[in-house]
């Protein structure tokens, strides 16, 4: 995964791969088509129809094989170095042998059924010297065609393929990226073997993508496609750092606690925005799908951890050139990480360097035992990502909702559309996960009791549940209060004597709290009156002021992060102040692992 290096990088989100890439075309018409919606779907249909979604998450528990994952590692590893920049001639080294071994795969697993699952190549341009040499360079892609065009939308999948030693556009060095990122690009295939079995409602579209380590130039490369052809998507899963279970010295934060500690067992998402962005949702959408399909099934539950940042600190991945342009997108990566990629003097963990390998020879066999990387863990992660991609492109439109308390602890629900079978709704107060969700059958207006006390401010959204059993993406989310608090504000603009406006203000306790690194602080507003006017204020417990945060305050929900850094421990104090006066004051606290 990139490294950014600057600031400037950070606040574009693509860096300097965002002027890059031209002439992005998909080598093949049909793909091409499909990928668009214009095709005929029976041309693509499956002698057996495959559309159970219980039917799908058992087999996906049942067939994706740690042993096929391993295997697909071991091959990675052999073509030695697939540095985006690398031989692109040679059938046995670099970048070229990697993707049509690759592309070798999707054929395999599309002759396997029925040729239902079409590879192509994405392919784009860049300008001479930008991407360690080449001009012309491609994303392996296959396609499973959808059994309908009405809904276009796709269900994305992605994991880079390339990979770098210390320095970034090294193409002799033995760049095995076992870490970074075979264990994505493995994860990838792998869903693509398993799911080309099944039907599902929507186009799935498996990407490997290239030039991820000088600056995510495929994944900018597949999200301007996505832009220039106005195509729709349901959502996306990035897969990079996905198997490895080992911590190194100097992993990102917020990661693993200390080096030589072991996780299989918990599994990061990351997303843009604040903890009601469609991002989110996605996160929460797919751990709720773990949970209902699959944990009463699987052998060794996952501890799914829905993240507050968008990546790991100065890091990024592919899922981000799709953010800006209003694509829904999340990052899948492993609870540890062996490194944080900065690869300068006295630095001795492996990502980006010679040692990103599958683990060591313990008994001087000559094969590597699996340490750093596991195959199970990894196997594990595939599960979770196929099984919400299965429903999600199984599942059906999603709708609004219109909500309102009734009661101290009732609320009215009202659902747009035709009455369908049944719909579901979901509560949080201000965590990233769901507290609760909700399914209420055969009727549009129902009333719902609410598991929080008077005076609590939540967020609340739902979906809509077809005769399968499936429930859609989850609309926006809607803002409620058992007990309405509001705030009395003077308008500047008028006379002192007028009477004081009530304007809905609140602010809401940051989240996560207690907290490392990094933190968000909401703020509820019934008006736009004071957008210029109003900051954030965050004391020690001295009093002395360690950040001023300016707040645009637009009505409804507002969103700011404090960054503190990373190990802190203690309390601070953050007020909202709009106009030189406190309104508000809560606690945030430090959790230093």
């Amino acid at each position: 995964m990139t490294k950014h290096l600057l600031a400037f990088i950070l606040v574009l989100g693509s860096g300097l791969a965002a002027f890059a890439q031209t002439s992005i075309t998909v080598t093949s018409t049909e793909v091409d088509n499909i990928i668009k919606g214009i095709y005929t779907p029976s041309t693509y249909q499956a002698t057996t129809v495959i559309n159970n979604p219980n039917t799908i998450s058992s087999e996906l528990l049942a067939r994706i094989s740690p042993d096929s994952l391993k295997s697909y590692l071991f091959t990675l590893k052999s073509f030695q170095n697939r540095n985006s920049g690398s031989d692109t001639v040679s059938n046995t080294r670099g970048i070229g042998a990697a993707r049509r071994w690759a592309y070798a795969k999707f054929l395999q697993y599309s002759a396997a059924n029925e040729n239902r699952l079409r590879p192509a190549y994405l392919q784009f341009n860049v300008t001479s010297g930008q991407l360690c040499g080449p001009t012309q360079h491609r994303n392996i892609i296959a396609v499973l065609p959808g059994t309908q065009t009405v809904d276009k939308s796709l269900i994305l999948v992605q994991g880079h393929i390339d990979s770098r030693c210390e320095g970034g556009c090294d193409i002799t060095c033995n760049a095995f990226g076992i870490e970074d990122n075979a264990t994505g690009t493995a994860l990838v295939l792998e869903l693509a073997r398993v799911m080309s079995k099944y039907s599902f409602r929507n186009t799935i579209v498996f990407s490997l993508n290239t030039g991820e380590e000088q600056g995510k130039y495929g994944g900018e490369a597949m999200a301007r496609y996505f832009t220039n052809n106005n195509l729709l998507m349901k959502a996306s899963n990035n897969n990079d750092v996905s198997g490895g279970t080992f911590c190194g010295y100097t992993s990102s934060a917020p990661s693993c606690p200390s080096y030589g500690h072991i996780d299989s067992i918990g599994l990061r998402i990351f997303s843009f925005g604040g903890f009601n962005s469609q991002h989110k949702q996605w996160a929460r959408y797919i751990k709720l799908q773990y949970k209902e399909q699959l944990l009463s099934q699987v052998p060794v539950a996952t501890d799914i951890r829905i993240m507050t940042a968008e990546d790991r600190t100065g890091r990024g991945g592919d899922h981000q050139p799709f953010t800006p342009r209003g694509f829904t997108a999340v990052r899948f990566t492993a609870a540890n990480e062996n490194g944080n990629a900065a690869t300068g003097g006295g630095y001795v963990d492996r990502q980006h360097t010679t040692r990103d390998s599958l683990g060591i020879d313990l008994n001087s066999d000559g094969i590597e035992d699996s340490l750093y990387v596991s195959q199970y863990y990894l196997a594990r992660n595939t599960l979770i990502n196929g099984n919400s991609m299965a429903m999600a492109a199984l599942s059906p439109d999603t709708i609004t909702l219109v909500a309102s308390v009734v009661t101290s602890n009732r609320v009215r629900v009202q659902f747009s559309g035709a009455s369908i079978p049944a719909y579901r709704v979901a509560i949080r107060s201000a965590t990233n996960d769901w507290d609760s969700v909700f399914t209420i059958t055969g009727k549009t207006v129902d009333t719902i009791n609410v598991p929080y006390g008077s005076n609590t401010t939540f967020f609340i959204s739902a979906s809509s549940v077809n005769s399968t059993n499936v429930e859609s993406l989850f609309s926006s989310e809607y803002t409620l209060s058992l007990q309405q608090v509001t705030l009395a504000l003077r308008d500047r603009t008028v006379s002192r004597e007028r009477a004081p406006d009530i304007h809905g203000i609140k602010l809401l306790q940051n989240q996560p709290n207690p907290f490392d690194e990094n933190t968000r602080i909401t703020i509820l507003s019934g008006t736009n009156l004071f957008s210029d006017r109003t900051w954030v204020i965050i004391r020690n417990q001295d009093g002395r002021v360690v950040k001023k945060i300016k707040v645009q305050l637009k009505k409804g929900i507002n969103e700011v992060t404090y960054n503190h850094g990373f190990g802190a421990t203690g309390v601070y104090i953050y007020s909202l102040v709009i106009d030189g006066m406190p309104l508000e004051t809560k606690k945030m606290v430090f959790n230093k692992p």
